[in-house]
Parts: C-alpha cells; sequence; structure tokens
C-alpha cells in the first residue's frame, strides 16, 4: 500500500497510520505526511480531482492520437508451437 511506505519513510509506523484512515467515516481524510497530521486532502490542496481526471483524459488523448497517426505498431506474436519435454538422456535407456 503507497500509504504504508510513505508513512515508514517519514519516520512513522504504516500499520498505525493504515488503522487510524480505517477508523475514520470521512474518506476524504488521509495522512499529510509532511505535516504529519490527518487533514482534508481536497481542503488542503494536496488532491485536486479535476486535475487527476484531467491530467487521464489529456494522456488517454495523446496515446490514442499517437496509436492512430502510427503506420506501423510492433507487437509479439504469440507462438503457437507446444514446447517438447526434453528427453531424459543419459539413463541407460
Amino acid at each position: 500500500m503507497p500509504i504504508y511506505t510513505i508513512a515508514s519513510n517519514t519516520g512513522v509506523e504504516g500499520a498505525i497510520v493504515i488503522g487510524k484512515l480505517l477508523e475514520q467515516d470521512n474518506h476524504e481524510h488521509r495522512y499529510d505526511a509532511a505535516k504529519g497530521e490527518y487533514v482534508d486532502m481536497i481542503k488542503a490542496g494536496i488532491i485536486d480531482p479535476l486535475k487527476v481526471i484531467r491530467t487521464a483524459l489529456v494522456d488517454a488523448a495523446s496515446v490514442s492520437s499517437l496509436m492512430t497517426t502510427t503506420e506501423a505498431v510492433v507487437v509479439e506474436q504469440p507462438n503457437e508451437e507446444k514446447e517438447v519435454t526434453p528427453s531424459m538422456g543419459g539413463m541407460g535407456y
């Protein structure tokens, strides 16, 4: 879990942070590692839902635009041949 790693990197026990987050009823309150306290991430300006959605849409549009203008795409073709089990050489048979 990312929150465990973030908390651990700041010197706080990650399991305790996760436990406190699971006990809360307000799902917008999260652990602010910079301040060491639990805050409403949207009100604190840490998470901007519009920016997240906008970034995802811009990235998706960029990739789809690139794929439609590309003349060729390199992919791996699956190998349909069954692998033969190697013989047990040197068994004396």
